[in-house]
């Protein structure tokens, strides 16, 4: 199943996409979930970030190779940091160069969405607590990051989590091919089979920290090949069974009045 919250006809909706198009669902993924008899035209409707969480918790240096070509040593424990929801964008929404940022960062990842409430649950056990799979884009200030020394700011503009643009149910998280493409041009590309902690592993530690809700996010790390983006630019996040995350790059100029 590949859910998506999207809007038609001046309301917001969740539904289930078939080929080009949304069957609408009454309630929610989190709860009850059923077909309703409403289908929409992809076309003809506007995808949202599929889930509104209570918190993403973003993952640093989780792929061996990103921590080589950012000259640190693979953490002996998975490094966690916090994206505000106001950073949360959608498929095809503008990612915002900020004027206090030089360089700005596509960093394009697997998401995890979680289903129920999850506290102190074993690695065994987490898969029960997941509802699904998604792209995510830890969009991050580069500059901003060096120059703090850590990734509050960088990583929290508003724009910075594109997010979509489905929630994937029925996939392997741990074998799955991610890319990132810049304008035409593919800049990453790995399996998340290389994540040094693999999904379980995350939900299980990171639910011995603080009890993840429904809807609540987990980005599990970006591999090698991050890099600059700049204004004009197309960037899409395409993980295999998930789809495409596209967004452009604008840039808005500060008003100073």
């Amino acid at each position: 199943m590949r859910i998506v919250r999207f809007r038609a006809g001046g309301k917001t909706r969740y539904g289930v996409l078939e080929g080009q198009h949304i069957v609408e669902y009454a309630g929610t993924p989190y709860g009850s979930f059923k077909k309703a008899r409403k289908k929409y035209l992809l076309s003809q409707a506007v995808l949202l970030a599929p889930v509104v969480p209570t918190k993403i918790i973003g993952v640093g240096l989780n792929y061996r190779e990103h921590a080589e070509e950012m000259n640190v040593q693979v953490p002996a424990e998975p490094q966690f940091f916090f994206k505000p929801i106001s950073a949360l964008c959608g498929p095809d929404d503008p990612i915002v160069f900020p004027p206090q940022a030089r360089r700005v960062d596509y960093e394009g990842e697997l998401a995890i969405v979680m289903k129920k409430r999850c506290h102190h649950v074993t690695a065994e056990r987490a898969r029960e607590y997941v509802l699904g799979y998604t792209c995510l884009n830890d969009v991050t200030a580069r500059d901003l990051h060096v120059r703090d020394g850590q990734p509050t700011r960088a990583k929290a503009f508003d724009s910075f989590c594109p997010m979509g643009p489905c929630i994937a149910t029925d996939i392997d998280p741990n074998g799955v091919d991610l890319e990132t493409w810049v304008n035409g041009e593919r800049r990453q590309a790995s399996n998340t089979k290389h994540l040094i902690c693999p999904v379980e592993d995350l939900v299980a530690r990171i639910s011995a920290i603080m009890t993840l809700l429904p809807g609540d996010v987990i980005a599990t790390g970006t591999p090698c090949g991050i890099g600059p983006l700049r204004p004009g630019d197309k960037v899409e996040v395409r993980i295999e069974s998930i789809g495409g995350l596209k967004n452009p790059v604008i840039r808005i100029q500060e008003n100073h009045e």
